[in-house]
């Protein structure tokens, strides 16, 4: 009984500690997209080095601090902008030695400093004392010493922990790129092939942190592992085949990371549970797609359609699915993409209640349920892509990991199946796949008459139709 008790307190604390410190990652992010206009050079730079100031320390919840640029002749800092401090002078300056440079440039992250640090990073020979600053984290670039952001004390004079260093850290990328940005500004030239190259680091380090996010959504569930990684891997390339733009592309691979960032609140026993869900287990697996657009709808993210795609991925072309029980009309584009990319990982990937599918009867199973349960457009572009890998296309393979022990012929077949159901409005019925088609490898034989829910429990009462239930 206390056991029990001791349970019912722990579990919810813990889960609210687990979505505060995704929504505290989450806002990070956040920072990080109101940091684009600083990089585009098209304000003042003045006024970017205070925005770009003021987003660190907020991040870090410092009070105090002072955003630094580098010259190398002298080797010098000079302050572009500083907040909180109440004696601070305009410019501030820091002349360093090299050893200075050097340790500045091989730090590895934010450092903490105290009373026995400060010679080591910072002279005393400039017109303000090394001791104001707590923390300072290196800004560079190319390998190269861009800048330095010196933080003072902080809110409550609290210490820089883990936390607040690991916000420092990905900031800081996105800083020193904006540095050295404004030092390249003496070549017209230079400027322009350098900012290319930033734009694209600047999409880069974006990409990599929702990674992050979407490793730490899957890690507390064994059995879905690296699933959120594939989801935004698949949206992307479908996004891909059916022309989108690259902006819309990112968008997609961006909400597939987060799709299922509201299963953080849902039990783990429930994903590791064998026979079906009962309907309370089933409505508390189902509400992660609300927590999820509750938790990405208090960020402000660069592409406006991720939370409406987090909460509306397990919506169905029929109605059936959940939420909101939209219908076909009322779905928008990333969010058919999303349920298809969704619905072939889970289809292909093991759960505890059923082994995984193969490739082609996931892929048969789908163009069965097209166009009742899926975009038939979408369908066709994941067909496209998996056909690609078949034929082993040069460019970097969708199922990395998976199998693809399907000819390119069956998924012309397929793909000749799911036109005819379109354009007739009836189900086309063929031959097994694969009967005669010449191939190399080892594949399965794929019947597109196969009821593709036979492979799904059986849902609960009440519950949702078998056909979204994917856990």
């Amino acid at each position: 009984m206390l056991r029990s008790s001791c349970s019912a307190i722990w579990l919810p604390l813990e889960v609210a500690i687990q979505i505060n410190n995704l929504r505290r990652l989450l806002h990070t992010v956040e920072a990080l997209s109101e940091l684009g206009p600083a990089l585009t050079a098209e304000r003042e730079f003045s006024e970017s080095s205070r925005l770009m100031l003021s987003t660190m320390m907020e991040a870090a919840g410092a009070r105090e601090g002072v955003l630094f640029l580098f010259h190398d002749k002298p080797a010098m800092l000079t302050s572009a902008a500083a907040m909180g401090f109440a004696l601070m002078p305009d410019p501030a300056f820091v002349p360093l030695l090299p050893k200075h440079v050097h340790t500045l440039t091989a730090a590895r992250g934010p450092v903490v400093l105290n009373s026995s640090m400060y010679s080591t990073f910072l002279s005393s020979n400039g017109n303000v004392a090394p001791e104001l600053f707590k923390c300072i984290a290196p800004l560079k670039a190319g390998g190269k010493l861009a800048g330095v952001v010196a933080l003072g004390r902080r809110l409550g004079d609290a210490l820089y922990e883990d936390a607040e260093l690991d916000a420092l850290e990905l900031l800081s990328s996105y800083l020193a790129l904006a540095v050295q940005n404004h030092a390249l500004t003496q070549t017209v030239a230079q400027r322009v092939s350098e900012n290319l190259r930033l734009t694209a680091s600047l999409h880069g380090f974006y990409d990599n942190a929702l990674e992050a996010f979407a490793t730490a959504i899957d890690v507390k569930h064994v059995n879905i592992h690296g699933h959120s990684l594939r989801v935004g891997r698949y949206a992307a390339a479908i996004g891909e085949a059916m022309g989108m733009d690259p902006s819309e592309v990112a968008a997609l691979r961006s909400a597939g990371y987060l799709h299922d960032i509201g299963k953080v609140a849902v039990d783990r026993r429930l994903f590791g549970k064998p026979g079906a869900l009962d309907a309370e287990e089933f409505r508390e697996m189902a509400d992660h797609t609300v927590v999820g657009h509750q938790i990405v709808s208090s960020v402000q993210f660069p592409w406006p359609k991720i939370p409406e795609t987090v909460r509306w991925h397990h919506e169905r072309s029929d109605g059936s699915g959940y939420p909101d029980n939209l219908a076909e009309d009322e779905l928008p584009m990333p969010v058919r993409i999303m349920g298809l990319a969704d619905s072939f990982d889970a289809m292909t990937s093991a759960r505890p209640y059923r082994a995984p599918l193969s490739v082609g009867s996931a892929l048969s199973d789908l163009v069965r349920s097209s166009p009742e349960k899926f975009d038939p457009n979408v369908v066709q572009a994941l067909l496209i892509q998996v056909r690609r890998d078949a034929v082993g296309s040069s460019r970097t393979p969708l199922l990395d990991s998976m199998l693809v022990n399907i000819a390119a012929s069956d998924i012309d077949l397929l793909a000749a199946t799911l036109q005819h159901k379109v354009s007739r409005n009836k189900t086309y019925l063929t031959r097994e796949i694969g009967a005669g088609a010449a191939s190399s490898a080892p594949r399965e034989l794929v019947d597109p008459t196969r009821d593709p829910l036979e492979e799904l429990p059986p849902a609960p009462p009440g519950g949702a139709p078998r056909s979204n239930f994917f856990r």
